[in-house]
């Protein structure tokens, strides 16, 4: 089992979770990816996936050798790229919620890259999480502590939401006295059979029985219907309290969440996981906790 192809053909699956986007990415066609698997299966004596409904879902034999491929594929990034530079070298894959990666991540990654050239980073920002035991991911951040016992978690900061409209919208339709009164105005909010985290359920924390009429499952959808008037949504201050258009609704009403950073136990010590660890914390607080004045 020393062909490094099949390893990078394993890694490739491993990350996409299904066989046709893996060949994509590597540019051969997917029986080719099928018949590499097999070989390297065959070398480990072992099952590398499940299948299940057309997903490759890891084994126990697929997650022990993904740790080491990536720690291969990692030492062969670095000693490749030669005299460009030393420093931490690598493939991060990481899962986080959209609005914290399209208001907070996205606008800081540059920097990290500058700091960071040869990590890879992979931002992912599917409906849910990704699930760092599972090797889903390299890190996630989640709106709760997970409870399994290979997961480290570590909270990385609280932020807060509140009640945004803009002010043609309420001088049309009027700005609601109380928490009550919401009942009787466009409620922009998610839609409840997606709701991927209870900590999402929003408008009935707000006030009971609260319904949303204009609904997304995309929280940027949602400060965008905000954005153009359609009516009064929640969202996290990160996202609307500097935006010029908006102003809160009912600001003595605001919620309180958090941010956690999970990692996979087994590969939490890694340099590359240790660097985009700490990268997220800074940019959290910077960016996501930092409350306005």
């Amino acid at each position: 089992m020393t062909n490094w192809d099949d390893l990078r053909i394993f890694l490739a699956v491993a990350h996409a979770g299904r066989v046709a986007p893996a060949a994509r990415a590597l540019g051969v066609d997917a029986t080719t990816v099928g018949r590499r698997l097999a070989r390297l299966e065959a070398a480990v004596g072992r099952p590398l996936f499940e299948s299940l409904g057309g997903e490759r879902r890891l084994s126990e034999a697929g997650q022990a050798l993904l740790q080491h491929a990536e720690t291969i594929d990692a030492e062969i990034l670095s000693a490749t790229e030669g005299e460009r530079g030393g420093g931490v070298a690598g493939h991060v894959r990481l899962s986080v919620a959209e609005g914290l990666a399209t208001h907070v991540l996205a606008p800081r990654l540059p920097a990290f890259h500058a700091a960071h050239p040869r990590i890879r980073v992979d931002l992912i920002t599917a409906s849910g999480f990704l699930d760092p035991s599972k090797r889903e991911a390299d890190i996630a951040v989640m709106l709760a502590r997970p409870r399994n016992r290979q997961l480290i978690a570590a909270r990385l900061a609280n932020y807060r939401l509140r009640l945004y409209a803009t002010p043609a919208h309420l001088a049309e339709h009027g700005t609601p006295g109380d928490a009550a009164a919401l009942a009787r105005h466009i409620l922009i909010g998610y839609v409840p059979e997606h709701i991927h985290a209870p900590e999402l359920d929003y408008l009935s924390e707000v006030y009971d029985g609260l319904v949303a009429r204009l609904r997304s499952t995309s929280i940027n959808v949602q400060a965008a219907m905000v954005r153009s008037g359609a009516g009064i949504g929640i969202l996290p201050d990160f996202i609307a309290a500097h935006d010029p258009a908006l102003v809160p609704v009912l600001p003595q009403v605001a919620l309180t969440r958090g941010f956690w950073l999970v990692t996979h136990a087994e590969g939490n010590a890694a340099p590359r996981i240790q660097a985009v660890s700490q990268w997220l914390r800074e940019a959290t607080v910077d960016g996501a906790a930092a409350h306005p004045t």
